[in-house]
Parts: structure tokens; C-alpha cells; sequence
């Protein structure tokens, strides 16, 4: 494989530095340096500068998108073995657990134009503001994630702001 073909590689297997060339705020001698130790990429850093200058310009800009949803928030939710369900109705299920109405959690629901890109903005946003998640999930036009109890209120804020400002991928 080409030392470009590398480069473009590495690239794609770190989000943060695709999203920085797409929006053109990417450092490429910074970023060739780093990447060189990261990925251990095998070349000069001003060839690896050069092949993520000419990776820019194959990639469409960085651009967003306005998520129609409501957010809203629920107290009292918690995470459960999928197992010990009886007549619970739950929130979310993923393989042997749920988010069930019973809890000292909080769950931030979305509902509307949610998928999986929405779902990774809200939980990219929320780690930048140190809110622990402790479930997570969207299917059809609904989004859940469970947060403690008094970063609630927060958790909404995020989620919102989140839900306005949704990464387009067109790559």
C-alpha cells in the first residue's frame, strides 16, 4: 500500500482528524507528525503532510444538519438484567439488559429524525462535558440515553444542541 493510501487510512480510523480536514482547521504538519507515531506510518511527515493535504481535497466539507426531534426527559428509570423483567414495559432493550421505569436514573428521550449519527453526536457532546451515560440506543424515530439522576438536566441541554448540529456524512 502507498504511503497516501496509509495516510488516508489512518485518517479514516481516527473520526476527529476527518472531521478536522473536512472542516479545514486540520494542522497538517501537527497532524502528519502525530499520525506518523499513532498509526505508525512509515515516511517522511512533510509526504504524510502532503498526502492528507491532497485527502482534503477529495473530501466533501464538513457540514450539519438540523435534527427535527423533541427531547424530553424521564425520572426514575434504571438499568436491569433483561432477565429479571416481569411486567416492565421497557424504555430500551439491548441483548440481556433494559432501561426500565424504575430506577434512580434519568433517560433523555428523543423522538422525531434520530439514527445512529444523532445518536453519536449527543454521546460524543456529552463525554465533552463529562456526563457518564450508562444506556444508550435509537431505533426508528426514537433515542434513548440514561444518565445519572442530577446530570438530567444537562443531559437535555446536550442533547438538544446535539440534535441541531448532527455531522452530514457524504464520504
Amino acid at each position: 500500500m502507498s504511503l497516501a493510501a496509509e495516510t488516508r487510512e489512518a485518517a479514516r480510523a481516527r473520526p476527529f482528524v476527518l472531521d478536522a480536514l473536512r472542516a479545514g482547521v486540520l494542522n497538517h504538519s501537527a497532524a502528519a507528525a502525530w499520525l506518523a507515531d499513532e498509526a505508525g506510518l512509515d515516511g517522511d511527515p512533510d509526504a504524510i503532510a502532503t498526502a492528507l493535504r491532497r485527502f482534503r481535497e477529495e473530501l466533501s466539507d464538513y457540514a450539519t444538519a438540523d435534527r427535527a426531534a423533541s427531547v424530553s426527559m424521564r425520572s426514575g428509570v434504571g438499568v436491569v438484567d433483561g432477565d429479571s423483567l416481569e411486567d416492565a414495559d421497557p424504555l430500551l432493550r439491548v441483548g440481556g439488559a433494559a432501561v426500565v421505569p424504575e430506577g434512580r436514573d434519568t433517560a433523555i428521550l428523543a423522538t422525531g429524525t434520530v439514527d445512529a449519527a444523532a445518536l453519536a453526536a449527543v454521546l460524543r457532546r456529552l463525554a465533552a462535558a463529562d456526563v457518564a451515560v450508562e444506556a444508550a440506543g435509537v431505533a426508528g424515530e426514537t433515542l434513548v440515553v440514561v444518565v445519572g439522576r442530577r446530570d438530567g438536566a444537562i443531559a437535555v441541554r446536550i442533547a438538544e444542541a446535539s440534535l441541531a448540529v448532527v455531522p452530514s456524512q457524504e464520504d
